[in-house]
């Protein structure tokens, strides 16, 4: 079960790195959403992946619990993560509405690029 959640989170932050590093508003949303889900997969992880388990300790003393701590976290995160994708949605939908397409310009006048070579 381990390979399956490490190759998981490999998977999930490939794809997230790829998509992130396209020059497009939307694959750039979605790529911060992958690598928000694999951060919470790497949490949920680290909380010992124990089957059948109770997350916490009984009266019995048993030696194998899952820890209930990552999993409150990756409950937080997730509803942070949907709430600031719906944001970064709204954003970038008014930005299209306002340019006409989503494409991110990285040689605008405005990041003095094109000053720097008109200068030269």
């Amino acid at each position: 079960m381990e390979v399956v959640v490490a190759s998981s989170i490999g998977v999930l932050t490939g794809c997230g790195v790829y998509l992130v590093l396209r020059l497009r508003a939307f694959p750039v949303i979605l790529g911060l959403a992958m690598l928000s889900y694999a951060v919470n997969v790497f949490l949920f992880a680290s909380g010992r992946l124990a089957v059948n388990m109770p997350p916490v300790l009984s009266k019995y003393g048993e030696a194998a619990y899952t820890d209930p701590l990552p999993q409150a976290l990756v409950l937080t995160a997730i509803v942070i993560s949907f709430g600031m994708t719906a944001v970064l949605v709204m954003v970038a939908l008014a930005a299209y509405l306002e340019a006409g397409n989503d494409r991110v310009n990285i040689d605008s006048p405005a990041n003095g690029a094109a000053d720097e070579k008109a200068g030269s």
